[in-house]
Parts: structure tokens; sequence; C-alpha cells
């Protein structure tokens, strides 16, 4: 008996548009749900090689909650590469000045680091609001996250 592995080639993709609603969740919960849908992880043709996954979209991205007092502790922190070049935001400074930026930090974290990944994080999308305008009628909503 011969078993094969059959993996998925680039013409065979289809792709999906996935729609999550961060109203109230949890940054770490949006996170993981939106980068297990932009690898293809959700499907059973998941191939690690290939960037099978679908593209996703995020409304009220800026209304995400943290758990326990990382409102007040939690440190984003860059170095420009000068000598003493350390430069740190709290969280609340950062969505004062980067709204998007903790949930796309998150996101491109628990993707894989490597070229492949950063053409799955351009599948994704971040709304502001609540209102999301596609061509495509596909839309499948997240609501239990």
């Amino acid at each position: 008996m011969s078993l094969k592995t059959t993996y998925t080639k680039a013409p065979e993709i289809s792709r999906k548009w996935h729609v999550i609603d961060a109203q109230g969740k949890a940054l770490g919960r949006i996170s993981a749900v939106a980068a297990q849908i932009l690898q293809g992880k959700h499907k059973p043709t998941f191939t690690p090689h290939v960037d099978d996954g679908d593209f996703v979209v995020i409304i009220n991205a800026y209304q995400f909650t943290l758990s326990g007092r990382k409102e007040n502790t939690k440190v984003y922190r860059r170095h420009t590469g000068w000598m003493g070049g350390l430069r740190e935001l709290s969280h609340r400074q950062m969505m004062e000045k980067k709204p998007w930026f903790p949930l796309e930090k998150a996101i491109r974290a628990m993707l894989p680091k490597n070229r492949l990944a950063r053409r799955m994080f351009k599948k994704l999308i971040i709304v502001e609001g609540s209102e999301f305008k596609n061509a495509n009628s596909g839309l499948i909503i997240h609501r239990d996250i």
C-alpha cells in the first residue's frame, strides 16, 4: 500500500475574506485567530511552504482590550541604532500616536520569521470603523473569538 502526501500548488489556491470584529475582544485572541487564517492553518490543505492563507479584515480595530494591568504597564521598545538609542512608549502613548501598531505587532509576531510571512502579512487589512466595503461578497464573519 502506497500513501502519497499531496501539496497545494499556487494555481490551486482559493482565497476567502474573513472579517473579525475586535470590539471588546482581547488583543492576543484576535491576533492568534488572524495569524492562523493568514497562514492557512484553518484549511485541510495547509502546506507550510506555500502561502495558501486567506484575507483577514479586522473591523473596530482600535477597540480591543488588554487583560490585567497591561493597559498601564505594557511598553513598546525600539532602538535607533545609536548608542543610548533605546526608545520606549507606553501602551497609552502608542494608542494615541499609532493606534494600529499594537495589533499589527501582535499578529506579525505570531507569523513565521521569513519571506513567506511578509507575503502573508500583506493580506491583513485593519479598519478603524465598523464598515468594510469589498466587491467580493463571500465574507466570513468571526463572532466567537
